[in-house]
């Protein structure tokens, strides 16, 4: 004996401005019709709304006419398309696996947007979603997409991001992405403007030497501790008073502060692993009120600078290691961890986590990392993780505003 044939299935549309009790009115609708929900979908843009709902029409009441009359009586828009039903005790084709791509510029024009499309369509793959994260300062869109083979997809990205100029990510967008509990960051020219080393070197009245060679070692021509030993030794004999100078000269990178905050909100571990000095990475902590602080320690004696370290030196192999044992620590894997640096000292560091992302960084580390950003905003990050900048806002509006260096956001 067969089975008896499918009801009918029907998309229901409806847009228009955007109202309270749209949907309940709707719904009500079809619950009295004895109307099956299969599916819903509904968004904003703008003040407009549109919702579309997948039913079973299993009743003789006129519903298409009522729905009608609902949308003349309020304004809306509203139409119907029938569609392939799916027999009962189907499922429907599994789809291939999806990944978020984000995409962010500032600005951010049409011809960037239609660029990935674009890339997106040519490789036979489908945009399941687009959700707005920020407007400003920069714009940013996270564009949800299935396929098969990303890989593709990902090259022809990139090398349309470097052309027309905005930053993409792409990641998978399953539960992995979601379990990122800890965020690393380096702190020279990332979680700070300044290079500390430099601003001991304008203060020992040796800055143009010792910012030659910081510029090599972060571009991975020297090797970083010959490099920072060779730095810190032209600061023998400065007086200990010097770092506290240099110490309230430090700025930090706009969008900081909410960057930290929001993190906080979210119930992240945040840590600093910095190739520079204890006395600058223990006050942004405690400023900060981040939960751990990694970096070198400049030797002292009788209240001067000796040109010497005391301990191990925090170098590119040491930061990685120092992410692994505190993940170890706070009981969570590697891959739900994510790193963020500029210099060539951070590589291992980014490759070791879930998700290493280069902040204005040094080609080397733009091309090893997982994504590239190249906006001045260290927020931005949020908006790689998925996080929409009207909920941070809404976070933010609990707290009194901060200000550091004249920068406009922090």
């Amino acid at each position: 004996m067969s089975s008896p044939a499918p009801a009918p299935h029907f998309l229901v549309h409806v847009s228009g401005h955007d109202q309270p009790g749209v949907t309940a009115a709707l719904m009500t609708h079809l619950a009295d019709a004895g109307a099956e929900v299969l599916d819903v979908e509904l968004i904003t843009v703008r003040g407009r709304l549109h919702l579309s709902v997948l039913i079973t029409a299993t009743t003789e009441r006129p519903l298409f006419k009522e729905l009608l009359l609902m949308g003349w009586e309020r304004g809306f828009h509203v139409d119907f398309e029938p569609v392939d039903p799916v027999e009962p005790g189907h499922q429907a084709p599994r789809k291939a696996p999806w990944f978020a791509v984000t995409v962010l510029g500032n600005p951010l024009g049409s011809g960037a947007m239609a660029a990935v499309t674009g890339a997106i369509a040519a490789h036979g793959s489908n945009i399941e979603r687009i959700t707005c994260l920020a407007r400003y300062p920069v714009t940013a869109y996270e564009l949800i997409i299935s396929t098969a083979d990303i890989g593709p997809i990902r090259e022809q990205l990139v090398l349309h991001s470097r052309r027309l100029r905005f930053d993409v990510a792409v990641q998978p967008a399953g539960l992995q992405r979601r379990a990122m509990r800890l965020v690393a960051l380096d702190v020279d020219s990332t979680l700070i403007q300044d290079e500390v080393i430099e601003l001991l070197a304008d203060e020992a009245g040796c800055g143009d030497e010792v910012a030659r060679v910081t510029a090599a070692a972060m571009a991975g021509e020297l090797d970083f501790e010959q490099a920072l030993r060779a730095r810190v030794a032209l600061l023998a004999g400065m007086e200990e008073a010097v770092l506290e100078r240099a110490r309230a000269r430090l700025c930090l990178t706009p969008g900081a502060r909410t960057f930290v905050r929001t993190l906080k909100r979210l119930g992240f571990v945040t840590m600093i692993v910095s190739g520079g000095f204890t006395h600058f990475t223990d006050a942004l902590r405690d400023e900060l009120g981040l939960d751990y602080a990694f970096a070198n320690r400049l030797e002292i004696r009788d209240g001067k600078l000796t040109g010497r370290l005391e301990g191990p030196v925090v170098d590119r192999r040491r930061k990685a290691e120092i992410l692994a044992e505190v993940a170890l620590r706070e009981g969570l894997e590697l891959h739900q961890t994510v790193a963020v640096g500029d210099g060539a000292n951070d590589l291992d560091m980014l490759a070791a986590a879930g998700l290493g992302i280069a902040f204005n960084a040094k080609p080397i580390v733009a091309d090893a990392a997982d994504t590239a950003l190249n906006v001045p905003y260290l927020d931005a990050v949020l908006f790689v993780l998925g996080i929409r900048r009207d909920d941070m806002e809404a976070a933010d509006a609990e707290l009194s505003p901060h200000h550091s260096c004249g920068a406009r956001r922090n």
